[in-house]
C-alpha cells in the first residue's frame, strides 16, 4: 500500500484552477486558519478588486467545498463539476473558506454529494451566527475577516474524523501524481477496491475519483502550458495515451485547445 503524504497548506502563490492567473485584475490572498480547524480547512481566501471596466475570470474548480461570503449572498458552495466564468465589476470583495476535500463532511453530517453543483444558505448549516458573520465579514479588514471565519467555524467544530482525513490525504496524493490515470490503478496502489473508493468519494468529496483524477490532470496541464512546447511529451507525462486524447480532454474543460490557451497566457 502506498503511503499517503502529510497534508500541508498549498503554497501561497499556487493559483491552479484560476486560468491565466498572471493577467488577473484582482488581488487574491490566502490566510491560514486556526490550528484547531486545520484537519478540516485548507485555508481562508479573500479576493478584492476595484475595476474601471468589467473583467471575466474563468475558473476550473477544485474538489473542495467553499464557504463563501459576498454581496450577492452568502452560501456553502458544493464542488462545481464544470468550469465557471465569474464577471467582476466595480469594486468588491469575496471572503471565503476552502475546506480540504473530505473536510466538510464532518460539518454537514450527510454525503457531500448532496450539495455537488449547488449551493445552500450558510445559515442552513451554521445557524444564526452565520448571518451575523455575513453582515460583518465584508466590511472587515483581512485579519478581522479571518478571525470572524475562524470564530464561526469553531462554534460548530466537529470531532476529528479519521476517514475524512484519510480521504483528504488520498486526494492530495492524486494531486501530487498527475500521471495516475485510472481508478483501478489508484485502488491497487492504496490497497483498496474501486467500489470502496467510489463510495468514499461520494460520501466525503462529493464527486467520483475518476473526476478528481481528471480534474487534477487539467490543473497540471494548464499550469505547464505556460512554458510547454512539446505537447506530445506533456500528454505522455500526464498519462494520456496520445496527444489527441489530451487535447480533447483539455479543450472540453478549459474551453480552448492547450496551444490556444498557451498563446493567451504568454501574451497576457
Amino acid at each position: 500500500m502506498t503511503s499517503l503524504p502529510e497534508r500541508v497548506g498549498a503554497p501561497a502563490d499556487d493559483t491552479r484552477g484560476i486560468l491565466n492567473a498572471g493577467a488577473a485584475r484582482f488581488r487574491y490572498d490566502r490566510h491560514a486558519c486556526h490550528p484547531s480547524l486545520s484537519p478540516f480547512v485548507e485555508h481562508h481566501w479573500i479576493i478584492r478588486w476595484d475595476l474601471e471596466e468589467p473583467y471575466e475570470q474563468r475558473v476550473v474548480s477544485h474538489p473542495s467545498v467553499n464557504l463563501v461570503f459576498q454581496e450577492r449572498g452568502s452560501q456553502v458552495a458544493g464542488v462545481i463539476t464544470g468550469d465557471y466564468l465569474e464577471t467582476l465589476t466595480g469594486a468588491g470583495v469575496v471572503v471565503a473558506t476552502r475546506f480540504h476535500p473530505g473536510g466538510f463532511r464532518p460539518f454537514v453530517g450527510a454525503p457531500v454529494s448532496t450539495i455537488t453543483d449547488r449551493s445552500v444558505p450558510v445559515a442552513e448549516i451554521f445557524g444564526a451566527p452565520a448571518d451575523v458573520t455575513a453582515r460583518a465579514v465584508l466590511a472587515a479588514s483581512d485579519a478581522e475577516a479571518v478571525a470572524l471565519l475562524d470564530a464561526l467555524l469553531l462554534l460548530r467544530l466537529p470531532p476529528r474524523d479519521p476517514v475524512a482525513e484519510h480521504v483528504s490525504a488520498l486526494v492530495a496524493w492524486i494531486a501530487e501524481h498527475p500521471g495516475i490515470t485510472r481508478v483501478d490503478d489508484l485502488a491497487a496502489l492504496h490497497g483498496t477496491t474501486v467500489r470502496t473508493l467510489q463510495r468514499l468519494f461520494d460520501e466525503y468529496v462529493g464527486v467520483p475519483p475518476k473526476w478528481v483524477i481528471r480534474r487534477y490532470r487539467i490543473h497540471e496541464a494548464a499550469e505547464r502550458a505556460t512554458t510547454a512546447t512539446d505537447w506530445s511529451r506533456l500528454a505522455y507525462d500526464l498519462g494520456y495515451s496520445d496527444q489527441s486524447h489530451f487535447t480533447r480532454d483539455f479543450t472540453s474543460v478549459v474551453g480552448v485547445p492547450p496551444t490556444a490557451y498557451a498563446r493567451t497566457v504568454r501574451s497576457g
